[in-house]
């Protein structure tokens, strides 16, 4: 998650990195930034390696289906864990198993697992004194919809989804433009973005801070 701060290189108090958005004509915007190790990954890992999937796309309606996570979290530090915790050791654990668990919770656990880890980037952010009014998401696991809406859910904010979901390759692709004068600047660019959906968050704060406080309890039994 990259936060566009521009002309001012913020340093984070919450474990976020300072980096380059951007240089153009000399002038560098930068950036608050955060990353998890695991996202896309974990789908990748259901399908490849548990053979709980046979294709991405299917996990829009395993999610779907099931009312509820019935308290089962994964949290997959398959490679450590990234922002805002940065342990490079720990490794990673299913919770919440019950005789009743079977693969459709597993999977859930893993699209979800997604969604914690993003509230925790943003949960630095917003201590760090950033408080954005809407998130922009982009790469292919975000043509699950079910997925985003939660993030919507969750974060309790707008999330918009364009039209073009490799928006990191549109966003060489621009740069190239400006660089070779096919468009003026930024504001001309801003007119070539297009939103595909809007999902607006739909939850009760009290099922929310139930399920956070779940993760949040996975995660400091791991770290732990």
């Amino acid at each position: 998650m990259i936060l566009n701060t521009g002309e001012n290189c913020l340093s984070s108090k919450n474990k976020l990195l300072s980096t380059i958005a951007y240089r153009i004509n000399g002038q560098t915007s930068y950036a608050l930034e955060g990353s998890i190790f695991i996202a896309g990954a974990g789908v990748q890992w259901l399908r490849d390696e548990m053979k709980l999937i046979d294709h991405a796309s299917e996990t829009q309606a395993i999610c779907e289906g099931l009312e509820g996570n019935h308290g089962v979290y994964l949290v997959p530090a398959f490679t450590g864990l990234g922002a805002p915790y940065w342990d490079p050791d720990v490794r990673g654990a299913l919770f919440g198993l019950t005789r009743d668990t079977g693969r459709k919770h597993v999977v859930r656990a893993t699209v979800e697992s997604v969604v914690y880890q993003t509230h925790d980037l943003f949960a630095a952010m917003a201590n760090d004194g950033a408080h954005p009014k809407s998130l922009r998401v982009d790469g292919g696991m975000v043509a699950n919809d079910w997925m985003v809406g939660h993030l919507a859910d969750v974060l309790n904010l707008p999330v918009e989804r364009p039209q073009i979901l490799e928006t990191t390759a549109m966003g060489a692709a621009y740069l190239a433009m400006i660089g070779v004068g096919m468009v003026g600047g930024l504001d001309d660019l801003a007119t070539l973005w297009n939103r595909d959906r809007l999902f607006e968050p739909n939850m009760l704060q009290k099922t929310r801070n139930s399920l956070l406080d779940g993760w949040a309890d996975c995660v400091r039994r791991l770290l732990a």
